[in-house]
């Protein structure tokens, strides 16, 4: 080597190596979060479980590559719709019904193409010219990849990333959305808002009540003052869920919006502190949910009546498989509920399994049938005990962008369609 002694060579190099990986190194492990439908303890040794686990850190790349592409999208607002709700605040939230379709050409006198009618399962590219569904969307997707991929690998970049979007959402006073639910799923001249337009948010809001949870456990960027700001929108927003007619009206929903409802209930009473609720709701889901909305065999009515039979009998499971999370955080077991028909989660999960592992046809109504939206629900039977999903789970199609469950288990829709 020329001039410099071979052991300043490598103290210079290890200093620099040093320098590169102080922020990792120094910055304190993530503590377990008190996550609302995940489980902290789980995620904490998953987490432990990486360094010696090839196929964890496998799936952990299919993670990361998800939250990278994250980080040069957003944050979105709901300030930047093309109009603004009924009532002209630009802060209130606005989506538009996804199934119905004007009958008219649109004209001057009539610009909507009124009256609108109902073609069920058949999503209206109309509603996709307002931004709001999509962009919330996009803050839950986003939020929860980051945050998970932040905890599992400690960089950095993805946990500022995460409370970027949820300030620029939720938070800064120029940008924020109002905690309520007012105008989702409008139908043009006649509702300028419905109850039913709830599910916008109980389909997966939860998600993001987890990734707030993921980085209140030590992530930089998210300051106490972000917390507490987080929790009084939660707060606001349960009170209005819980109080309000377009709340009540969805909470007395007899199919997936029901369930649904419980599960975003119930979901931020915990996350706010009132264990209280969280436990009576998830209670009540058994006599109130599960008795009257699956039948002895393990199917489910109401969403069988549905053009996207499969779709919507998975989507009914998210939630309740969600909400039997919750309740193992509340001391109440949804899983080991049996109805006075015989009827509970395990024998709904198990009606699915013929379709879901492809040993069979699914027999009803179906106009885009992805085997794969079964997955997340059936990980969820098999974690809970069930046998038959356990056998199941080797015989399950991974669903695009891979089977993530080893590192966030908790259902998601994977073939999410409008509501």
């Amino acid at each position: 080597m020329s001039g410099r002694p071979r052991a300043a060579v490598l103290l210079a190099a290890l200093l620099a190596l040093g320098a590169l990986l102080a922020p990792s190194a120094q910055a304190a492990p993530p503590r377990t979060p008190h996550t609302v439908v995940l489980d902290g303890t789980r995620l904490q040794q998953t987490r432990a479980r990486l360094a010696h686990d090839p196929r964890l850190r496998r799936t952990l790349a299919a993670l990361t590559a998800r939250a990278d592409a994250w980080l040069d999208q957003g944050p979105w607002t709901v300030v930047d719709k093309p109009r603004p709700a009924p009532g002209g605040d630009v802060h209130d939230y606005l989506s538009q019904a996804p199934y119905w379709w004007p009958t008219t050409a649109p004209t001057a006198d009539n610009p909507w193409g009124c009256p609108y009618v109902q073609r069920d399962g058949q999503r209206n590219p109309e509603v996709d010219t307002g931004t709001d569904r999509q962009d919330a969307e996009k803050v839950f997707d986003s939020t929860y990849d980051l945050a998970l991929a932040w905890y599992y690998t400690g960089r950095r970049s993805y946990a500022e990333k995460a409370g970027q979007i949820l300030r620029t959402w939720f938070l800064d006073q120029a940008t924020r959305m109002n905690p309520d639910l007012d105008h989702a799923q409008f139908i043009p001249c006649r509702y300028d808002g419905r109850a039913i337009g709830i599910i916008d948010f109980s389909q997966s809001y939860t998600a993001v009540l987890d990734a707030q949870a993921i980085l209140a456990a030590g992530a930089p960027g998210w300051a106490a003052a972000d917390r507490t700001a987080m929790d009084t929108w939660n707060k606001e927003f349960r009170d209005w869920l819980e109080n309000s007619d377009f709340g009540r009206q969805e909470g007395a929903a007899a199919n997936n919006h029901g369930t649904f409802y419980d599960l975003q209930l119930a979901a931020l009473a915990h996350a706010t502190g009132d264990t209280a609720l969280a436990r009576r709701t998830v209670l009540d889901a058994r006599a109130r949910r599960i008795d009257p909305q699956i039948a002895a065999d393990g199917s489910q009515p109401q969403e069988l009546a549905r053009t996207r039979s499969w779709h919507y009998s998975t989507f009914d499971l998210v939630a309740y498989t969600r909400l039997a999370a919750i309740g193992r955080h509340v001391g109440v077991d949804l899983w080991a509920y049996t109805g006075p028909d015989g009827q509970s989660l395990s024998q709904a999960v198990d009606y699915l399994l013929p379709a879901a592992t492809g040993a069979a046809a699914w027999p009803h109504p179906e106009l885009e049938f992805h085997r794969y939206a079964a997955t997340d629900v059936v990980h969820a039977a098999a974690d809970a005990g069930d046998p038959a999903a356990r056998a199941a789970v080797s015989r399950l199609e991974a669903p695009p962008g891979g089977d993530l469950w080893a590192l966030r288990p908790a259902a998601e829709q994977l073939d999410s369609i409008a509501g």
